[in-house]
């Protein structure tokens, strides 16, 4: 579905879910994660359901994961760096 125009270059490497994820100096996570195949990134407060990036510009808060233990990170914006742990978002946060 997604596809890298020019692969190759410098790796950088993440893991999501516990799974290692592979990506490109300045890839965003989301973008690394669809180039990936992934776009189940967070399940919905109310209902469960799976969401995913959607307007991929931090409009939207479809993408919100937890990086390095930090929640409701918008994957879109974030920059991915070489080790770091991201999750998917479940349920609302504890208030």
């Amino acid at each position: 579905m997604f596809q890298r125009l020019e692969p190759g270059g410098a790796r950088l490497r993440f893991t999501f879910e516990g799974q290692a994820v592979d990506a490109g100096p300045g890839d965003s996570i989301a973008a690394a994660l669809l180039a990936a195949g992934i776009a189940h990134l967070r399940d919905t407060p109310v209902s469960a359901a799976p969401r995913g990036p959607w307007c991929l510009m931090g409009v939207c808060f479809d993408c919100l994961v937890e990086v390095d233990g930090m929640p409701n990170r918008q994957a879109c914006l974030v920059q991915v760096a070489d080790g770091m742990q991201v999750r998917r978002m479940r349920g609302a946060r504890a208030p």
